[in-house]
């Protein structure tokens, strides 16, 4: 039984909340108040210091979330090792497993990945990164954003699971679940050269993005490709050769 002991009204609300949010069950005392005989976890405040057999999990009133994350760990016997797995792509999943439990998703844009992870790895406990080997440049661009941690390159292959009615959506987030439970080869980088599929992709993201309906060219698709560039970037680029040589055209418009 999960026990909530402190006078601290922020982190009371906070953890209670949490709890109630997972649908974990959980009963509250005062910090003088003995313990039910039940009690397997203590969760207290910064200023709490019960003097209890059961273990005492302290809770910052800014993050009750790490605090709960912390008391299921123990609850559940887990390592208490923090793995995120990432499954690459234009809104890659995110899942963020704490001693083997999947205690947090994500579904963002690729570019708001590295600020997620970072967030998640934060105060974590030995943090490891999973990312899966799909997506290629995209993979490539979130590895050399990731915050300075461990980053395994997983062979993702069968990661993705049937989704039945009402899981539209669901996939990458339950791939990346599956992805931090794969052991990979660790990286610093990933370095590729982009194929002609992947660079008229690029091209194509471009037009749908500018004003005036035109795609980038092939050398800036690879600067892109190569997380040289943003595609924003390309675009403005293209448009200054553009009023440099007075054509308003050049090989990349269509």
């Amino acid at each position: 039984m999960i026990v909530v002991a402190t006078a601290d009204f922020e982190v009371y609300h906070g953890v209670v909340n949490e709890l109630r949010d997972r649908g974990v069950p959980f009963t509250t005392v005062e910090p003088d108040e003995d313990l039910p005989d039940r009690a397997s976890v203590v969760v207290t405040g910064p200023d709490g210091d019960p003097d209890v057999s059961v273990p005492v999990v302290t809770a910052d009133p800014d993050d009750p979330r790490r605090a709960v994350e912390d008391v299921l760990t123990v609850l559940r016997g887990g390592d208490g090792r923090t793995v995120i797995g990432i499954d690459p792509g234009d809104r890659p999943g995110i899942a963020v497993t704490v001693g083997g439990s999947v205690v947090a998703a994500f579904h963002v844009p690729a570019a708001q990945t590295a600020d997620v992870v970072a967030d998640e790895c934060e105060d974590a406990a030995d943090p490891l990164i999973r990312i899966g080997d799909g997506a290629r440049t995209t993979g490539a661009r979130i590895i050399d954003d990731l915050p300075d941690v461990p980053v395994e390159l997983v062979d993702e292959t069968g990661t993705t699971p049937y989704l039945g009615t009402g899981a539209r959506g669901m996939g990458d987030v339950l791939a990346a679940v599956n992805i931090a439970r794969i052991e990979g080869e660790e990286v610093e980088s990933r370095d590729i050269e982009p194929t002609a599929g992947e660079l008229k992709r690029i091209k194509e993201w471009s037009r749908e993005q500018s004003a005036t309906n035109r795609a980038i060219d092939e050398d800036l698709a690879r600067r892109v490709a190569v997380g040289e560039l943003t595609i924003a970037e390309a675009l403005a680029e293209h448009r200054g050769d553009d009023n440099r040589d007075g054509t308003g055209r050049n090989d990349g418009d269509a």
